[in-house]
């Protein structure tokens, strides 16, 4: 999809930068024309959203707004112990052996909330505070009505590695460590201090639907250390064409939050930025809105205003989240944003991860897609920014989404075929090159292949020897590619599931699963000697 512009005429959005929309909205939507057109509701289990304001500001990007606009109503107090708190998801601090970070939400504002941490569902004896940031996103149409959000972080560090905590959370009113609260308490378990096997999953493009909910229900059966949400999360602009009829829905987000509590709740949920989380209300990079939902790793080259760019190392894997808005040419409203500051970070983080010893494999992932054949292509930006840095570094897996498909490539080496990998096959980054996965059907509405370009995917194998396809230009003009690397697709809903084995021969045994359970691809990384 397009980038979302609600409330932008198309044939302004399209000439926008997204600091420019930030702008027009903030004029559009000023205090008089939300106080007259408007009336307060509070968040309810349904969304908070691509146009709202944060952390404790009326704006929601922690500076004055660039336009006057509306002061939040006061909030609607409702006796906390009948604020029941959900949307719970955790992510890992930079440092998952010893640092965990658990976010979740409320549908009122509360008083004193906080997180209780212990060894055993019965004895949560340690109490932190939670930091508030709260979203305000005002009537947009009329369709909708002013929602106040309210989400709530807390910071785990200290932690003992290789170690299963339970936590509850509550505030005022609302003890998770009380009798009939119990019911309420989640687990997470940090990396262990030494590498051992795993499994981590990975996919892109979710949304909320029931295929979304049972690709949530199969990943946990995986059982996994963490997961990869490579962008595109909810889709509270359900079409993003740019046109005044779009809608966007701020509750969205607490629905997505709500049916992704299941697994994210004991899963670290690590997500990065697709062209959809852009959301133009509350800051000028678009951002302001993710940074108010999660606590990720704050280790990349900012933080605050990028804060899908981090890294971290769970046992012998180091992986790497990028924003591709900053490079695509498919989508440029953000691109340059960090005036080449990212591309720098990931040069110098790639160096590192490779210069530890204890680190045998290099995962990246992002949104746009660096390699595929389905509806969106291949993006020239992110090849031109970041392809040379993945090959000087021997990177070992790139997964990206934005194409809402299974594809994944053959050894990719200067840009042509380094190995054929077939389903089953094994590869060698060092000799063979890299392999890129586009694992985009998370939930959201499938893609398809070109006219003539079936499905391929174990035990259903057609191969292609060469496949029409094309990649976006700095121009935004489609260049057209016949491509040769284009080994499995598969048009439905599906995630990656990788088995990562330490030793003397380390491995990563990469697997594709179908919403069903059935797997529909495998392939192994095994790198040669260092």
């Amino acid at each position: 999809m397009d980038t979302p512009h609600v409330g932008i005429p198309e044939r302004l959005a399209a000439r926008m930068s997204m600091p420019e929309q930030h702008a027009y909205l903030r004029g559009k939507f000023s205090r008089r024309r939300v106080l007259a057109g408007s009336f307060a509701t509070a968040g309810a289990v349904g969304g908070a959203g691509l146009l709202a304001g944060s952390s404790g500001t009326a704006n929601g990007s922690g500076t004055s707004p660039a336009h006057p606009v509306s002061a939040p109503p006061a909030p609607v107090r409702v006796d906390g112990k009948l604020v029941a708190p959900f949307g719970r998801h955790l992510a890992f601090g930079a440092d998952p052996k010893t640092q965990m970070r658990v976010s979740w939400q409320v549908p009122f504002a509360v008083k004193s909330p906080y997180i209780r941490v212990g060894p055993r569902p019965w004895e949560l004896s340690r109490k932190i505070e939670a930091e508030v940031r709260d979203l305000h996103t005002p009537s947009l149409s009329k369709k909708l009505p002013v929602v106040e959000q309210y989400y709530l972080h807390a910071a785990l560090d200290g932690l003992a590695p290789g170690t299963t905590y339970y936590y509850g959370v509550g505030h005022d009113g609302f003890d998770p460590a009380s009798p009939e609260r119990m019911a309420t308490i989640g687990s997470f378990r940090t990396a262990p201090a030494e590498p051992e096997k795993f499994v981590f999953t990975a996919f892109g493009d979710q949304g909320v639907s029931y295929h979304a909910l049972a690709n949530d229900q199969v990943i946990l059966g995986q059982n996994p250390s963490f997961h990869l949400h490579a962008g595109d999360i909810c889709y509270a602009d359900t079409t993003g064409h740019g046109k005044e009829s779009d809608t966007y829905d701020a509750r969205v987000w607490d629905t997505f939050l709500a049916q992704t509590e299941s697994v994210a709740k004991s899963v670290p949920w690590m997500v990065t930025t697709g062209n959809h989380d852009m959301e133009a209300w509350y800051s000028p990079n678009g951002y302001g809105g993710q940074y108010a939902r999660w606590s990720l790793p704050e280790n990349g080259f900012d933080p605050r205003n990028a804060p899908g760019v981090y890294s971290f190392t769970y046992g012998n894997v180091g992986v790497v989240a990028l924003d591709a808005n900053d490079v695509s040419y498919e989508i440029p409203a953000n691109r340059g944003y960090t005036d080449g500051r990212q591309t720098a970070w990931l040069d110098k983080r790639l160096r590192d991860l490779r210069a530890d010893e204890a680190v045998d494999f290099v995962v990246v992932f992002f949104h746009h897609c660096m390699y595929s054949t389905s509806t969106h292509a291949s993006d020239g930006g992110v090849r031109d920014a970041w392809l040379k840095l993945f090959t000087k570094h021997q990177v070992d897996l790139v997964v990206n989404g934005h194409n809402h498909v299974y594809e994944r490539t053959d050894a990719i080496k200067g840009g042509e075929v380094g190995r054929p990998v077939p389903v089953g096959a094994s590869t060698d980054p060092t000799r063979d090159g890299i392999v890129y996965v586009t694992a985009g059907g998370a939930g959201k509405d499938l893609y398809g292949f070109g006219p003539g370009v079936e499905d391929s995917y174990e035990g259903n194998v057609h191969d292609h020897e060469r496949i029409v396809s094309f990649h976006w230009t700095k121009s935004r003009v489609p260049d057209p590619d016949t491509v040769e690397w284009s080994r499995v697709r598969y048009t439905g809903f599906s995630f990656l599931a990788v088995e990562v084995t330490a030793g003397a021969r380390p491995r990563m045994s990469v697997s594709a699963l179908a919403e069903s359970g059935e797997r529909i691809d495998h392939f192994e990384v095994v790198r040669g000697t260092r």
